[in-house]
């Protein structure tokens, strides 16, 4: 597509992105774990990261070969309540609070009410008044 032999230049590459408007940054990461939905972890180990910036949109780029593995983080934190809790939505004191000061209700109302309507504020709200 470009001829010669073997690609662009890479100085030539880092005008054209520039002219873009694209910074690209590498980033000198020792690990970089991915962890899916169904519990498994791809650690990569020494990867090369390069971070793209267009205009405004931040893209990252790893090179390596990773390694899976069952997700353990919850385990070895020591936190074992942390797969029983993670159904149930985290609720900001910022939220009780505004529930608090609509309906008068007591924060531990207020906090119930958001937990039952699944940290919506609007329904937490309805429920009360």
């Amino acid at each position: 597509m470009f001829g010669g032999g073997g690609g662009m230049n890479p100085r030539k590459m880092q005008q054209m992105m520039e002219q873009m408007g694209i910074d690209v940054t590498e980033i000198d990461a020792e690990e970089v774990v991915i962890t899916t939905t169904d519990g498994r972890e791809l650690v990569f180990s020494d990867a090369d990261v390069t971070q793209m910036d267009a205009r405004g949109q931040e893209t990252y780029q790893i090179l390596g070969q990773p390694e899976e593995r069952e997700a353990t983080a919850a385990v070895e934190s020591g936190d074992a309540d942390a797969e029983a809790d993670s159904d149930e939505p985290e609720i900001p004191d910022s939220d009780v609070e505004i529930v608090v000061q609509r309906t008068g209700a007591s924060e531990e109302e207020a906090r119930a009410a958001l937990k039952g309507a699944d940290g919506d504020l609007a329904t937490a709200i309805a429920t009360l008044e």
